[in-house]
This record gives structure tokens, sequence and C-alpha cells, in this order.
């Protein structure tokens, strides 16, 4: 079915759990010049109180900035999405060097092209997942040592979801190294697909078939709601910032 014969919708939502300041920022921006142009961005920052808020801003200004300029029909969208990880991840080294802090963030964001094709680009463990219906298309794989280990073979999925050093990353933005960056994209997105990005104070708390069946069955502004709240209780007062963006196709009414 063409994009164009469905229907989107959206919804962003954000919360800063149980820590004193939110670093997490999260966007969905449309293009100010090609309708049906979206894209949805998302910063984990860390860094002390202010340090890791400067990152996500740096990332989200880099995002706004390179997405404007964004021409669907000329340009190469995974070479945009790299270039807006390189260049935010240089914008915030350039930040610490003015300041005592140590700036670092993730990042995790998705267009969706007018032709219904969509692309992504993530540096560090911030989740974007494609589900269609309830079940799990694809999904960004973690540059954390747990990932790492289950790469390996040596943990399963849920027992890294588990593991005491969950929070190791072997690479986000402002760190010596270049970040890593992993790409993908959906030829042609479906009725019933819906996108999710999402930071780890979020995703840490639900399985996969939990996630896809509160996406099948809420709207994106009710699954916002409902996954915030689910994982707030399930946190049990121990929880990080946590943020996330749903985009949903479903199929135009006759």
């Amino acid at each position: 079915m063409s994009i164009k014969a469905c229907r989107v919708t959206a919804s962003t939502g954000i919360h800063k759990g149980d820590r004193d300041y939110q670093q997490d920022q999260v966007s969905l921006i449309s293009h100010h010049h090609v309708k049906g142009c979206v894209m949805a961005v998302l910063a984990d920052g860390m860094g002390g109180r202010s340090g890791g808020r400067k990152a996500s801003d740096q990332v989200m200004m880099t995002a706004r900035q390179l997405f404007e300029r964004y021409a669907p029909s000329v340009d190469d969208p995974i070479s945009m999405l790299s270039q807006l990880v390189l260049e935010a991840h240089t914008v915030i080294k350039l930040t610490a060097i003015s300041t005592e802090e140590e700036p670092h963030s993730t990042i995790a964001v998705f267009v969706l092209n007018p032709d219904g094709s969509c692309h992504w680009a993530h540096a560090g463990d911030s989740r974007i997942y494609h589900f269609h219906g309830k079940q799990l298309v694809s999904r960004t794989r973690d540059h954390s040592y747990v990932q790492s280990l289950v790469n390996k073979g040596e943990l399963t999925e849920e027992q890294a979801s588990f593991h005491p050093q969950s929070n190791i990353l072997m690479g986000c933005l402002g760190t010596e190294k270049e970040p890593p960056i992993d790409t993908h994209s959906i030829s042609k997105l479906q009725a019933s697909d819906t996108l999710m990005v999402c930071s780890d104070g979020l995703w840490h708390y639900f399985t996969e078939a939990e996630l896809g069946s509160v996406l099948a069955t809420l709207s994106p502004r009710e699954a916002s709601e409902f996954l915030i709240d689910k994982a707030r209780l399930r946190a049990k007062g121990s929880g990080d910032n946590l943020s996330l963006a749903i985009v949903k196709v479903e199929a135009a009414s006759s």
C-alpha cells in the first residue's frame, strides 16, 4: 500500500524520572519546505547537571539546522544523517573545551520521506524500533558493553537487561574517538507499521513483545502516556530520564 493512501499519526513523550534534572531531549520536526517529510530525533545527554543538557541541546540544534537544508528529492538521507551525527559530535567536543565538564550524548534519529521511505542512524544506547502490527521487524543494536557480550553469545538479551554494567557505553557523541554510526533504510513503510525512538530510561523496562502490543493497540499519544507511566511504576523510585517519539502508519479511512 502506498504511504499516500495511509494516515500518519505521531506523538512524543518525556519525563525526568527520579532524577533531579532532565538531560534527555526529543523532538518531531516537520520539514519547513517539503510536505510529508518528518524527522524524529532523540538525545540522551550525560556529563553532570548542565553538561548532559548542553550535549543534548547541541544534538537538537544540529539536527534542526541540517534538516532544514535537507532536500529529499536530491540529497542522500543516510549521508545527511551520518553528517548530523559527526557534526553534533564535533560541536559537543568544542563545548567541552570551554567548560570543565565532560558533555556526552547518545543520538537516535530517523527521517520519513514523502515517498514513504524511512532512514535512520544512531550512536549509543538510545534505540529505534520498527514494528509491523505487534511484530518486531528490526531495531538498532546498542553501542554498549552488554550488547557486545550479547553479540558474542555470552549473554542473552534478557540477561543483558539486568546486567549491573548495562549503562557502560562503547561509543557515543563527545568522546575522544569518533562515534560509531549505524544506519538502516526501509524502502517503503506500510499500513500497520510503527516506528519508535526512545532512551534507555524507557526501553529498559519493557520486552519487545510488550512494546509491540502497546504500539499496535494504542494511538501514539496513548502509547506514549502508557509507556511512561508503566516505566515509572517499574522503576520503583530509581528511574532515569526517559523520552520517546512514536510515528504510526495506518490505513486511511475509506
